[in-house]
């Protein structure tokens, strides 16, 4: 199986394209071609001489997946599943709202961290996805858009935990941010973490600073333990602490994500008890009512319920916002898809 061109940093290329005989900058025209032109397939880069052309078809794939399945939502928004060379499979999610349009992308097929709401995480985690991999997924959604859309943000969100994968996740952001590929500026880039202290520092030393969401789901450890399992070896003091030192270093302020879950996290005593964690930081919280995920017990409060505890926030001065549910009639929560698709045979390859 041929590796996908988008596996090779900007210099990787050079270097390459030195070894066939061609200058560094056909990287920078081959990139262009790639990631803002849109095309699918490398015969289309008409200002790259033949002979590397053929070159880079004989050695590269210029997508690292297939599209396996593309399901569009009523508000707009799409989701596509992919399938990767060694059979595994893959989510990406594109989100608009006004003139944004977010891209959420994962990192692992499967996940680790077991959080009891999440569908990624049912089957476990099989493997990291290379840099290439989770490229892919960005240039996938780029080619569901309208000609005159284009992606605004970014946001690592999607299946796996971004930090268990910071090796090739880096390079990934580097690529983003990149004039010559995506360039995307950093403050449109959000990674989210469950909380691993030591790789959330390790990102903070990186230039720029991305923007970086906690998944937090819970005011104090044992209740989170309950809804994220592996808390039990960390701890919300260690995680705050970097969280803090992230600030302090990069100067981006951190968001909170906390998915509420009925009758478990949306009470008002966890309400109060949130407000005392964040108050005295800079920090804001993202309130995510659940979706919707068939073989998992939780669901989403009633409104009221969400309302009561967003108001208590606010009323104890925490910054705090309500996630759009987005997708809710296309699978569209973390996971949903793949999960469908592992668990039944009816599914076909739509292109390849």
């Amino acid at each position: 199986m041929l590796r996908p061109v988008t596996d090779l940093s900007r210099a990787e290329l050079a270097a390459w394209c030195e070894e066939h005989g061609q200058q560094p900058y056909r990287a920078d025209q081959i990139r262009r071609w790639i990631f803002g032109k849109r095309v699918d397939a490398f015969e289309e880069m008409h200002d790259i001489p033949a002979a590397l052309r053929t070159a880079l078809a004989e050695e590269f794939r210029l997508f690292a997946s297939t599209v396996v399945r593309h399901q569009v939502s009523r508000d707009g928004t799409e989701k596509l599943l992919l399938a990767l060379h060694d059979g595994e499979h893959l989510e990406c999610v594109l989100m608009r709202e006004d003139d944004r349009r977010t891209v959420c992308i994962s990192t692992q097929v499967g996940c680790a961290m077991g959080c009891v709401f999440c569908a990624s995480g049912l089957e476990g985690v099989t493997r990291n996805l290379s840099m290439g991999e989770i490229l892919d997924q960005v240039l996938r959604l780029d080619r569901v858009l309208g000609p005159d859309e284009r992606i605004t943000n970014v946001v690592v969100m999607g299946m796996g935990e971004p930090l268990a994968n910071l090796k090739n996740l880096l390079p990934t952001l580097k690529t983003l941010n990149e004039k010559g590929a995506f360039g995307l500026g950093a403050r449109r880039v959000t990674v989210s973490t469950v909380g691993l202290p030591d790789r959330m520092a390790e990102l903070a030393k990186e230039k720029p600073a991305y923007n970086l969401a906690v998944s937090l789901h819970a005011p104090n450890d044992e209740l989170r333990t309950q809804i994220v399992p592996v808390n039990k070896s960390i701890g919300l003091e260690a995680i705050l602490q970097a969280a803090d030192e992230y600030f302090d270093k990069t100067g981006r302020r951190v968001t909170y994500e906390y998915v509420l879950l009925a009758e478990t996290n949306d009470r008002t005593e966890h309400a109060r008890e949130l407000a005392s964690l964040l108050q005295k930081r800079n920090a804001h919280i993202n309130v995510i009512p659940m979706n919707p995920v068939a073989p998992l017990d939780h669901h989403a409060p009633a409104m009221p319920r969400t309302q009561q505890f967003v108001e208590t926030l606010r009323g104890l001065g925490v910054n705090v916002t309500v996630r759009k549910r987005k997708g809710a009639d296309i699978d569209a929560a973390c996971g949903q898809l793949r999960l469908r698709h592992e668990q039944s045979d009816d599914l076909v390859t739509l292109e390849t």
